[in-house]
Order: structure tokens, then sequence, then C-alpha cells
């Protein structure tokens, strides 16, 4: 399932697995000038792939290396052996060969599917990527993952930040992902001078850095209650449940990878590190 809209000389690609008629989880990728950001999941490479062979596709440059953002490099690069690929050098290994480098727990082999391997270069923080009309300067961003990049356009005040930013409040977290770093790269992105913010996990969002600054107030406030109910005595299900309420759906799902317990222990566990 694809849906294609256009926001001037940007084309954005929502992405989802249809199942029963319905989607299931929406991933985005960008096309700007010939630059391609993300590439979806494997389930929708083909999909991808037939809705931009009009298009001329210079260089691909994934965010970062989880299934749901490098899943069609192995169409496009099936389609056009000499396009190049480009990501943090940790995200390097998982792209060639994700399969043993990434397994995937079962409900994202649903949702996304294992992707095919392909090659890609690794890409420096601070440097800046050419295209015809526009340049864009990579931001290294960990924490949703230690390989996380963000894309900058400062002429335009764009900023691409792949699941950097994630809408809504946060109860969940994934198995692996460092909050403190999260809220350190949020502010790094938020100094900078913007228009628009095209996030992967969330609707395009004008003049961002007001969101951004109430995602950081958030994430901080709830760190402090963390640490604070720590502080206390409470334990992590304590903590869980008295910050987050119960157990939620997508922790059944997910068998635990997306949790409170995950959010919780990354408070506690990162800030020590």
């Amino acid at each position: 399932m694809i849906k294609i809209s256009k926001f001037g000389d940007i084309t954005r690609f929502d992405l989802n697995r249809s199942f029963a008629g319905r989607g299931i989880y929406w991933t985005i990728a960008y096309l700007v000038d010939g630059l391609m950001i993300d590439t979806g999941c494997a389930h929708t490479a083909l999909e991808l792939l037939d809705s931009i062979s009009n298009n001329e596709i210079e260089q691909v440059i994934n965010t970062h290396s989880h299934e749901d953002h490098i899943g069609g490099n192995a169409s496009l690069q099936d389609s056009n052996p000499n396009l190049p690929f480009f990501a943090h050098p940790l995200a390097i290994p998982v792209i060639n060969d994700p399969e043993h480098n990434q397994p995937l727990h079962p409900y994202r082999q649903f949702v996304w599917g294992m992707p095919s391997p392909s090659q890609a270069q690794p890409i420096e923080n601070g440097v800046f990527v050419e295209t015809d009309n526009y340049r864009f300067k990579i931001i290294y961003t960990p924490g949703h993952t230690p390989e996380h990049l963000c894309l900058y356009e400062p002429d335009q005040k764009w900023v691409f930040t792949g699941d950097l930013f994630v809408g809504g409040r946060d109860r969940t977290i994934r198995a692996g992902s460092n909050i403190w770093q999260i809220i350190e790269s949020l502010k790094l992105i938020s100094a900078l001078q913007l228009n628009i913010m095209y996030p992967s996990s969330a609707r395009v969002r004008p003049e961002p850095v007001e969101t951004l600054r109430s995602k950081i107030d958030y994430l901080e406030m709830m760190g402090n209650k963390v640490l604070t109910l720590a502080d206390q005595g409470q334990n992590v299900d304590q903590i869980c449940r008295e910050l987050f309420g119960g157990p939620m759906w997508i922790e059944l799902i997910t068998w635990g990878h997306l949790s409170r317990r995950n959010l919780v222990r990354s408070y506690l566990i990162s800030r020590s590190e």
C-alpha cells in the first residue's frame, strides 16, 4: 500500500503493508531533487520502485538501518547498479547483510519483512550532500539507534528527521534505544533555523521548533519523574504503572520489544552511562 504526496519539490511516500484490507504501520520515504531519503520496507519495495520509475534518482541516503527504512534498497540497486547509497558507518554491516546482523522479531518480519542485502558507503557527520538545486548537511543524531542521522537543508531550512522525531507523547520505546541521547539529538536539531520538518513517523510539521521543544520538555519531565521515583525506592514495574498506566497492546504484540519497561530502564540505565 502506498500513498504519494507532494510538498513543492519534495515527494513523500507513505508505505504500508496491508492486512485484511487495512494498513498496519506506515513508514515514510522522501524524494527531493534526485535524492531518495530512506526506502521503506521489503513488503512495499516493488510498489516504491514502480511509483518512481519516471523519476530520476541519483543517490540514496538511509537515516538508519531499521528494516522499515532500508527495505527498498536492494530493489532500487538491482534496477540501477550504479546508484550510490550512503549511511552512517555503523549502519553499513546491517545494510550489507540484514539477516545476520539484524535478526527480526516475528512482528517485525510480519509488518515490514526482512530486507535483501544491498551495498552502501559510509557518510561522515557534517558533510554536505549536493543535488542540482539543494545541499543537505548530514547530522549524526544517535538515540533511536546509535547510527541514526538527519539531513538539513540550510538555505530552505528543511530537516528530514527519520525516526528521531515521533509524534505523540512516548509511553514506550524500542529495546536498545537511548532516551537521553534522543533528547540531546532533538535539542541539536531544534537549535537549527527551521521552516519545515519532514519526519518518517509523523505528519509534516511547518515551523517545527515549538513542536520539537515541546517534545524535549515532555521527555525531560518524564525522565525527572522516573529518576525521582527510583530515588524513592520504586522499582521499574512500579514506575511503569504510576507514570504510564497498565499494560499496552503494543507490548503484547511486540513481545516486549516496544514497552514501558524499556522506556523506564532507558531513563535509568543510559543516564548512568
